[in-house]
């Protein structure tokens, strides 16, 4: 389909594109790699008046250390979150999720700002930034402020992101020594995941000592298995986590759609989280 018609304009700057966001009020969507807006756009599922292409600023691309923490701009493609040698060393859950991201034309020019700003619960990478406790660093007129992704995906395609703000880089905290692993359950090949699951698992002593759990597709946010990072806690031996992982439901909403009932989204849930904690542990 041919998307509605709209104004376009394409900044060179960070705080240039914030002008043009606040001075346009409600009726602009940004544009970055594309991947989530122009489907929008060719369907008629969204009317902006102007399209505010941030594709073209070069801060907004790449990946640094800033002590414990990796700072990935929010324009870096999912390409090159994989490869980034920094990102496999200390975030080595974000590299592997990000691997399973649709196709490889998609992962070429999709980037790990837009995914994020989509706030799409289906996405894999949402529940993964909400596992990796990281940061979402916006821009807007009156300066930049860190959203905790806990506060930053608010409901369904919906984020803590002012009209005016514009998401310029995500604050990941290294985690160095920890386990990981994400485990999807999708129909076919590059679909949208109908579950998925970030396990982050930290050891100590033969045990579990911590576990963040993030769940793709069970809400109209992702979110947090609190009820199984809980019941993780001590855990040494693969049964009890099997245990543990029954609970990996507890709290969730999960939506009907031709995929999947909720029912079965919850099974999947547990089934999938017994399998991520289990290969992040070493116990698999």
């Amino acid at each position: 389909m041919i998307p509605p018609a709209f104004e376009y304009a394409r900044p060179q700057s960070v705080d240039e594109a914030v002008r043009v966001l606040a001075d346009a009020g409600d009726e602009a969507k940004v544009l970055a790699g594309g991947q989530s807006l122009l489907p929008l756009l060719r369907l008629r599922l969204a009317f902006p008046e102007l399209v505010v292409d941030v594709g073209r600023i070069p801060e907004l691309r790449g990946v640094r250390e800033d002590g414990d923490t990796l700072v990935i701009g929010a324009l870096t493609t999912h390409h090159d979150v994989i490869r980034d040698p920094l990102v496999r060393r200390h975030a080595g859950l974000l590299a592997e999720a990000t691997a399973t991201v649709a196709d490889p034309a998609v992962r070429h020019r999709g980037t790990l700002g837009g995914s994020l700003a989509h706030a799409d619960p289906a996405g894999d990478l949402p529940a993964v930034v909400l596992a990796l406790d990281a940061g979402l660093v916006a821009a807007g007129p009156n300066g930049r402020r860190t959203i905790p992704a806990r506060e930053f995906f608010v409901d369904y395609l919906q984020s803590a992101l002012a009209p005016d703000e514009l998401l310029v880089e995500v604050r990941v905290p290294k985690t160095d020594g920890w386990g990981f692993r994400y485990e999807k359950f999708h129909r076919v090949a590059q679909a949208w995941a109908i579950v998925g699951v970030a396990a982050l698992v930290r050891r100590d002593d033969g045990h579990i000592a911590e576990a963040r759990i993030g769940l793709t597709n069970m809400g109209s946010t992702p979110l947090r298995a609190s009820a199984a990072e809980a019941a993780l806690t001590g855990v040494g031996a693969s049964d009890a986590v099997a245990r543990a992982a029954e609970t990996a439901a507890e709290g969730t909403r999960p939506t009907r759609d031709v995929s999947a009932s909720p029912e079965y989204r919850e099974h999947l849930a547990r089934v999938l989280t017994r399998r991520a904690v289990l290969a992040a542990t070493g116990m698999g």
